[in-house]
């Protein structure tokens, strides 16, 4: 089976145990990845959060004033209803619309959202430039691309601890502690096989985008990639 193909499936059966295995594993970085990334947005008014799984991102935004309204679109019913439940206890319900919709097939007209996001998403998309393309192309000119992903550290001792907790304790505790004898083997293969860095930034100036730059964190653990939609595009389009 072609877990990318199937992601939404994939997901709906991990999301009972994703948000606390997800701290558990990062020793609660992933917050502080969140909030970092976010924090160096500009202010925007209607986000298009891709990925938006059980809304961690998206509460991000709505807690450092990053967006007035929030759009979400994922493939898993199930990641979205525990986003959902997390939205409302927070209070956050009227800034928030979740919809089930692949991101390489976007249900909304070019030049919708201020600003789109993505945390922890792209590297699950069967299509990396399809993808890609589509956030560009639902992005109004001078709006603000941001993806938080998973990376590859370039210190080979931190390279190695990171390999040798990725590949064998992490896939080991993720078996007994969501009792999925396959998930946590997938989401190691999808982080090793991706791309990042200057690569990866490559892809996002190939889909349209301009200033495209990187930011690591945590050794390279993981990277925020920053970019825009050139202005200039509404202009030629006229």
């Amino acid at each position: 089976m072609n877990e990318k193909q199937n992601i939404g499936t994939f997901f709906d059966g991990i999301a009972a145990t994703y948000d606390r295995l997800n701290h558990l594993f990062s020793l609660n970085e992933d917050r502080r990845w969140r909030k970092v990334a976010v924090k160096g947005m500009q202010p925007a008014q209607h986000v298009l959060d891709v990925a938006i799984g059980t809304a961690d991102l998206t509460l991000a935004l709505l807690r450092h004033h990053k967006a007035q309204r929030i759009t979400g679109i994922d493939l898993s019913s199930e990641m979205m209803a525990i986003g959902q439940s997390k939205v409302a206890k927070h209070q956050y319900t009227d800034h928030v619309t979740f919809m089930k919709a692949s991101a390489l097939d976007m249900p909304f007209q070019a030049n919708s959202f201020d600003a789109v996001t993505c945390a922890y998403g792209v590297r699950n998309f069967s299509n990396l430039d399809k993808g890609l393309h589509e956030m560009y192309r639902v992005l109004q000119p001078n709006g603000e691309l941001m993806i938080l992903e998973f990376s590859y550290p370039s210190n080979r001792f931190i390279a190695f601890c990171y390999d040798l907790y990725f590949s064998h304790l992490m896939p080991f505790m993720g078996r007994i502690l969501s009792h999925n004898r396959t998930a946590y083997n997938y989401l190691n293969h999808s982080v090793k096989n991706f791309i990042w860095g200057e690569q990866m930034c490559q892809h996002l100036r190939d889909a349209g985008f301009q200033q495209v730059h990187a930011q690591t964190l945590s050794f390279g653990i993981t990277t925020i990639y920053y970019a825009t939609k050139s202005v200039s595009e509404h202009i030629n389009k006229q």
